[in-house]
This record gives C-alpha cells, sequence and structure tokens, in this order.
C-alpha cells in the first residue's frame, strides 16, 4: 500500500491579515489556522481546505463588486 501525498499547504506567500474580517488576504486562513497548520493531521488539513473554498465562494460577490 503506497503512502498518499501530503496535504499541501494554502499559503501563497501573501501574508497581510485584513484587519475587518481576520484572514490572511493570500490564503483566507485565520492567525489561529495558520499556527495550528504543521500540528494537524491530514483530515484536519483537509478541513481547513473546505474552509477556505467556502470564504473564497463567499468573497466572490464581494470582489466582483469592486
Amino acid at each position: 500500500m503506497s503512502e498518499a501525498a501530503p496535504v499541501p499547504s494554502p499559503c501563497i506567500n501573501v501574508c497581510r491579515i485584513h484587519p475587518a474580517t481576520g484572514l490572511c488576504e493570500g490564503c483566507r486562513r485565520t492567525l489561529d489556522e495558520i499556527a495550528a497548520w504543521s500540528r494537524l493531521d491530514d483530515e484536519g488539513k483537509r478541513a481547513v481546505w473546505a474552509l477556505l473554498e467556502q470564504r473564497r465562494a463567499a468573497a466572490q460577490p464581494q470582489e466582483a463588486s469592486r
């Protein structure tokens, strides 16, 4: 049985926390999610990725109106 590839970090090296949302403007993680990333198992990392997809989808209508 082969080992699954590790879950990649969502970091894109644009590290600025938006003051109103508390989310990183690059990856959309919270400071707590960023700090915990290295301690999360793959299931936890996938759960964060799912949240990021939801956050991106929710932000698209707002970003399009700018």
